[in-house]
């Protein structure tokens, strides 16, 4: 079918629009990039947009040859890599519970599942709880609180309910059990949604500060979020700027240029990781919106 010359100047103003959009998200990551990739000092002078004009790899070097850099990025990397197979490992249980009609408390723990979705404790009484259950300054702060996802579960339950029946009932037939039918049958079937969850609760984790800033104070157990808000707030990257001229008898590095640098480091590993997960995420979508 022929387009009309309206409807074809209307795709080019999209495109263009949508290039402009796109620049606009990236350019503050370029900026980033070029102003960490560049020579401190020479950066102090301005008149760098897109493009390092003195390049170098030294506020790298400072920030990875940093041991509370390095320990914040193994909590973090810890914290993805738990938090990850635990929550979609029993989203995916809790899930496929409730999708059996006959289960009695199925009315029930749906209502539970949605009502806390509009209402919440509040901070403080969470707070308290977490203190309660001596889970304050612990690693497990960042795990147990997550472990329950609402919308994941309901995203879940709608792919599932609409798996076909008869493999369940043919896997009975067989003599296999409720946990036989869901390891071999239910959860490889979900790859695509439990994918998208995993995505959702891996980005999550990587991108949480609050958890840190709140329940935290030992500094060994804080992420790599939690380490650049205090380089951001606190004279920390001063610091590191201090200790490099000792180092090296000069001025190397700024305050400013390791923040820099930290940025690109806390972001970089989603932004290389999502273009490879990205048609699970679309996948997992689409399917459990349309099946529901």
């Amino acid at each position: 079918m022929q387009r009309s010359r309206g409807e074809k100047w209307f795709n080019v103003f999209n495109m263009l629009l949508m290039i402009a959009f796109s620049f606009l998200c990236l350019y503050p990551f370029i900026y980033i990039l070029a102003i960490s990739l560049n020579d401190a000092m020479d950066a102090q002078k301005g008149g760098i947009y897109m493009w390092p004009r003195m390049f170098t790899w030294n506020n790298y070097s400072i920030i990875f040859n940093d041991q509370n850099i390095f320990l914040a990025y193994t909590v973090t990397v810890a914290r993805v890599f738990v938090g990850v197979v635990t929550q979609v490992l029993l989203v995916a249980m809790f899930a496929y519970v409730l999708t059996k009609k006959n289960f009695p408390l199925r009315k029930f723990l749906n209502w539970w599942i949605v009502i806390p979705m509009f209402l919440s404790g509040g901070l403080i009484p969470f707070y308290i709880t977490l203190q309660q259950l001596h889970l304050l300054n612990s690693f497990w702060t960042y795990i147990i609180p997550g472990l329950y996802g609402a919308f994941n579960i309901m995203l879940v339950r709608t792919f599932m309910t609409e798996l076909p029946e008869a493999l369940e009932e043919s896997a009975k037939i067989d003599g296999a059990s409720d946990f036989r039918i869901f390891f071999s049958i239910i959860f490889p079937l979900s790859k695509p949604v439990l994918a998208t969850i995993a995505l959702f609760v891996g980005v999550g984790h990587w991108n949480d500060w609050f958890t840190g800033f709140t329940f935290i104070s030992n500094a060994d157990l804080w992420t790599a979020q939690n380490l650049l808000l205090f380089l951001i707030q606190s004279n920390e990257a001063s610091n590191l700027a201090v200790l490099s001229k000792m180092h090296n008898g000069t001025v190397t590095v700024t305050a400013e240029s390791i923040k820099m640098a930290m940025l690109i480091v806390t972001t970089a590993p989603i932004l290389c990781i999502y273009p490879f997960l990205q048609k699970y995420f679309v996948k997992g979508i689409m399917l459990g919106s349309l099946k529901g």
